[in-house]
């Protein structure tokens, strides 16, 4: 899950593995698999950024669970 910023200023969580497409134009325009297409602040290097932030954090997780359980 990332965290952004909508237009209007406040701040949206959206799953990071529904994002289809994002687009960058005046603004930045992600669209979901769902169809909906939500318009934020942040730029799409940030977003990108965002989404490895916490994929990497997800893997080490799972990495550092694994190898405690073996080292068991």
């Amino acid at each position: 899950m990332i965290t952004l910023t909508k237009i209007g200023g406040s701040s949206i969580t959206v799953n990071s593995d529904d994002i289809e497409t994002i687009e960058s134009s005046h603004d930045t325009i992600i669209s979901l698999k769902s169809g909906k297409k939500l318009i934020v602040k942040e730029s799409e290097q940030q977003i990108i950024e965002k989404v490895i932030k916490f994929k990497r954090a997800c893997f080490e997780k799972i990495l550092i669970e694994t190898f405690a359980a073996g080292a068991g």
